[in-house]
């Protein structure tokens, strides 16, 4: 079982030793859907037989002595009833494909999500955004296709080489060679093209995540690419990523325009002729044998012509799960810790000579490995985000972090909440490792609101009610009232049903963390973070927002994150961080008294 965060296990569970398996285990649970399948697929081809035996039976009716007018008639009549009967099986087949189809690409999706959901920051931090959603959107949707029409047509067209070698020796022993060698050289050519083709397909589906990722970055830093005039380099970068993708399906196109099965195919036709003539002139079978056999033969078109097109498909189908799978699987180094501690918190706050540095994760035995795989102690770690920082918080006190930019304050709040792990030493909370407590109870008493403010493409009610959505309607105008964003949300004609639109463009800074703070003051946790969380706040809102932080402070731990003198000089403690280190600890009038550091934070402020 692979570690993670957030795991939905209902109907979810798969076998994830390979590609193949990965998506036959989510399909086999749909096991009426693949009998109606085969039965359809099988039936089909059995049906697809009776035109060349009926049409012969009805050749020889009419060329005989004496037209059998009743013979033709039958052979009509079965022949109309087979094909009927034949559309049925077929209009079963075609839906109970596209159904499993559909099936596999919500099943697989939903894996995916949740897999994605689950992993900790550091895999989000290594894998770009645009490669994740070309996997989650366009490789689960290849799924699909790999299905229907891809693996119906492949299922289909396997019966139709099947047929002919069951029907042929009873017009004629001999005549089973034909559709046996066929048989036997497609299988083989078929191999050989699939190992051919999987390569090509994989480097399709890898430079279309990368093309889709380079877009989406673009596209999320469309200011950044205006502001600097960048839009001729960005189309030149696009086009290279598109010209990528454009060689491999050439590429791929070469292997597919190889395809030997159709000089089989040629080559099998008239050797069947040839052979049914000469059995026809030894008096061996009958004209209407030799129609009936060629036109067994030419059911090896069918198979032929669509495997040009549907194994590709199910490689590109393989490739794409292959894709998935490797998102999946990829290990991440937290995990939820289900039989961990979930007591109501108290709030003591506690970093015992922390460490912690980005892409590097603790081992058992106590080392560090860095990302390049290097193995080394806590020491090694000279570009930490933090070293080495210890300090203490009782419940209710309020601790203001201050330090200049890149000091690691932010990274303080991000281990509270195992965001991230630390490299080294322990975050305690109410004395109790926060690695031993359960990851969802821990998260759900702790709230942080961050300097980078998200807002979701949902209503203003929606947001202030992300962590708790059975939220009343006057409980989050309550906390709305309490960050002093009512006032605002009521100047909008829907009010608190407003669409903030994506990220909350349509809203200031300053009403996207007061959104933000309402949000958090819902949640009510016992351990409050604000990090730089009134930056974008005006001096007038400050004071009316300050008062609502205090009033919120009550009673909960809380860290300040911040600039602001007014709200460093009431916090119970303040830590001064210096390149990742504590320079000081004290309050205000200590730290003027004793330290040059937190002087300077305080002259340039």
């Amino acid at each position: 079982m692979l570690k993670s965060e957030f795991v939905v296990a209902e109907g979810l569970e798969s076998n994830q030793a390979g590609p193949m398996r990965w998506a036959v285990s989510h399909l086999s649970r749909n096991k009426l859907l693949i009998l109606v399948i085969l039965t359809g697929a099988f039936g089909n081809a059995a049906l697809a037989s009776a035109i060349p035996i009926y049409t012969g039976q009805a050749f020889n009716a009419a060329t005989g002595n004496q037209v059998n007018m009743q013979a033709i008639f039958w052979a009509t009549l079965w022949l109309v009833g087979s094909q009927l009967l034949r559309s049925v099986l077929q209009l079963g087949r075609n839906m109970g494909s596209e159904v499993l189809a559909q099936r596999l690409e919500r099943d697989g999706r939903q894996e995916l999500y949740a897999s994605l959901l689950g992993k900790s920051m550091r895999f989000h931090d290594s894998y770009p955004t645009g490669e994740m959603m070309a996997r989650a959107t366009n490789d689960v949707r290849e799924l699909a296709l790999a299905i229907a029409p891809g693996l119906n047509l492949v299922i289909g067209s396997g019966n139709f080489l099947i047929v002919p070698i069951i029907i042929s020796p009873g017009i004629h022993p001999q005549l089973i060679a034909t559709p046996l060698g066929f048989a036997i050289l497609y299988v083989l050519s078929l191999a050989f093209y699939l190992r051919e083709l999987s390569p090509a397909t994989r480097r399709v589906r890898e430079t279309f995540g990368r093309m889709n990722a380079g877009l989406t970055a673009a596209i999320e830093g469309i200011q950044t690419v205006k502001s600097a005039a960048q839009e001729e380099a960005e189309i030149e970068r696009f086009n290279r990523n598109a010209e990528a993708v454009r060689d491999a399906f050439v590429d791929q196109g070469r292997i597919e325009a190889r395809f030997l099965p159709l000089l089989l195919l040629g080559i099998a036709q008239g050797t069947a002729l040839w052979h049914g003539i000469v059995l026809f002139q030894a008096g061996e079978i009958n004209l209407g044998d030799v129609i009936a056999y060629v036109g067994l033969i030419s059911l090896f078109g069918f198979p032929v012509f669509v495997s040009l097109f549907s194994y590709s498909q199910v490689s590109s189908g393989v490739s794409s799960a292959r894709r998935i799978l490797e998102l999946i699987r990829t290990e991440t180094d937290l995990d939820r810790n289900v039989a961990g501690n979930e007591a109501k918190m108290h709030g003591d706050l506690r970093f015992d000579d922390v460490t912690f540095s980005y892409g590097v994760s603790l081992r058992e035995d106590g080392t560090l490995v860095s990302g390049n795989g290097h193995v080394g102690d806590a020491d090694d770690a000279a570009q930490a985000a933090l070293q080495h920082v210890s300090f203490e918080l009782k419940a209710g006190q309020t601790l203001a972090l201050v330090g200049q930019t890149g000091s690691g304050k932010s990274t303080v709040a991000k281990l509270i909440n195992r965001i991230y792990d630390v490299s080294a030493g322990r975050v305690t909370v109410d004395g109790i490792d926060v690695r031993e407590w359960n990851l969802e109870a821990l998260r759900r008493q702790i709230s942080i609101i961050e300097q980078d403010i998200f807002l979701f493409s949902r209503t203003i009610r929606e947001n202030i009610a992300f962590g708790k959505p059975d939220a009343t309607d006057e409980e989050v105008e309550a906390a709305a009232k309490a960050a002093q964003a009512h006032n605002f949300v009521m100047g909008f004609p829907e009010g608190y049903a407003t669409r903030v639109g994506e990220r909350g463009v349509m809203l200031s800074g300053g009403q996207r963390q007061r959104l933000a703070l309402a949000r958090a003051f819902l949640t009510n946790p016992p351990i409050l973070i604000l990090d730089d969380s009134t930056s974008a706040i005006d001096s007038a809102t400050e004071d009316l927002i300050q008062r609502a932080i205090e009033a919120a402070t009550q009673g909960r731990t809380t860290i300040l994150i911040t600039h602001r003198l007014s709200q460093i000089r009431w916090a119970d403690k303040i830590v001064v961080l210096r390149k990742g280190r504590v320079a000081a600890i004290g309050t205000h009038e200590e730290l003027m008294a004793s330290s040059q550091a937190y002087r300077d934070i305080f002259a340039r402020a």
